[in-house]
């Protein structure tokens, strides 16, 4: 039994050493897969769409500074954005390309400009949650800027 306890603290700390642990800015978008959703009625649309109800882990980051690592999603070319949507997973295999759920995918309003990239980039910015306009994203980052590119 000890050397079973030996071993996965040898393998964790191998795994820490070399940088294969989860960080911060990863399990951010964690915390935001963990929504459910509700059928209800909208008067615009005519019939009823699923709106999401959030944790309360998640509702706990509303307000809140967050720094989150992720991908530029480009909607408008491929050059500096001062508005443009942010995803957990590469352009690929995002929400509106691949199979990922809407909450794997925010919108952001940066300070400035935050020039394209196809790498990973991490930026900070408040949390806005969105569970009343389905034209917009459940999530918006405002007051973003990049940390690290």
């Amino acid at each position: 039994m000890k050397f079973i306890i030996f071993l996965s603290c040898l393998i964790l700390t191998s795994s820490i050493l070399s940088g294969q642990a989860a960080t911060k800015e990863d399990n951010v978008w964690k915390t935001l897969s963990k929504i459910s959703y509700k059928k209800e009625y909208d008067e615009l649309m005519g019939f009823k769409i699923d709106k999401p109800v959030f944790s309360e882990s998640v509702r706990a980051l509303e307000g809140k500074e967050l720094t989150i690592k992720g991908y530029i999603i480009p909607i408008e070319g491929y050059k500096s954005h001062k508005e443009f949507i942010f995803s957990a997973f590469p352009y690929s295999m995002c929400f509106f390309c691949g199979g990922a759920g809407p909450e794997t995918v925010m919108e952001v309003e940066a300070l400035e400009g935050i020039k394209y990239s196809a790498d990973a980039i991490t930026i900070k910015g408040k949390l806005v949650l969105n569970d009343k306009d389905i034209n917009r994203l459940m999530y918006k980052l405002v007051g973003a800027k990049l940390i690290k590119s």
